[in-house]
């Protein structure tokens, strides 16, 4: 049996199909259309479930085409999942966050696990062993800093993030640069370092579209799960299997 999974960001879209849990396709864009839906699944005949996640507006049409194509879900606050939500506003949870614990979850079963997405937005996710999802916190991306500095001051330049190492700038882009970067990382690796002091085995689990950069700059360890959200959507299906749309 194969799922369709559909996650979609603020800026990207991604695309996976799943077959009896392995992953088989996975892509990504700005836009996805109806007419890019029924043409997947001709090319995946054997699709027959789907589930798909937003944290934007998506159009009546296509979400119609969802549902008349596939036996699909939309992922909303009241979809049973696998693990217990103590968020208090779940209504208000951004399901990326949501799936995010669910894959991690079932891919580290009995762990207490920090989960950090580094895309437009950096969020930390605190999962309890027992499977409880406690909460966590939001926190601006590298693109989002950068243009934050440019947008609300008169002339600091829109710096192109790089891959840099820059400690001390010379001049105003590479300031900008260290500002940023080396700002992240300290926080990134404070947040962990506090979290470490309540959970002494924690596991950090890292994803999302910035993940290569801080696999090798941060000075705590991680582990890189670059598709764990795609993951915790298809559990969620998965979960949902028995019930009727």
């Amino acid at each position: 049996m194969q799922n369709l999974i559909l996650d979609f960001g603020n800026t990207l879209y991604k695309l996976a199909v799943f077959d009896n849990g392995d992953l088989i396709y996975k892509s990504s864009g700005e836009k996805l259309y109806e007419k890019d839906v029924i043409a997947l699944k001709k090319l995946f005949p054997k699709i027959k479930k789907a589930i798909y996640a937003t944290v934007v507006d998506l159009d009546k049409d296509f979400k119609n085409c969802m549902h008349s194509e596939f036996q699909a879900i939309e992922l909303n606050h009241n979809t049973p999942i696998p693990i217990k939500n103590k968020y208090k506003t779940p209504e208000t949870l951004g399901k990326d966050r949501l799936a995010a614990a669910v894959g991690a979850a079932k891919l580290y079963p009995q762990k207490d696990v920090l989960i950090i997405d580094a895309g437009s937005t950096i969020t930390y996710e605190m999962l309890r062993s027992d499977s409880v999802y406690l909460g966590g916190s939001i926190s601006p991306g590298i693109k989002m800093r950068f243009k934050s500095l440019h947008h609300f001051t008169d002339k600091l330049p829109l710096v192109t993030f790089s891959d840099s190492n820059i400690l001390t700038g010379q001049n105003t882009e590479d300031a900008i640069l260290s500002g940023v970067i080396n700002g992240i990382l300290s926080e990134v690796d404070g947040i962990i370092n506090r979290y470490k002091e309540m959970y002494s085995n924690i596991l950090v689990v890292f994803t999302g579209g910035d993940l290569k950069y801080f696999d090798k700059n941060l000075k705590n360890n991680i582990f890189a799960a670059e598709n764990l959200v795609l993951q915790g959507l298809n559990f969620i299906l998965e979960y949902n299997d028995n019930k009727t749309y």
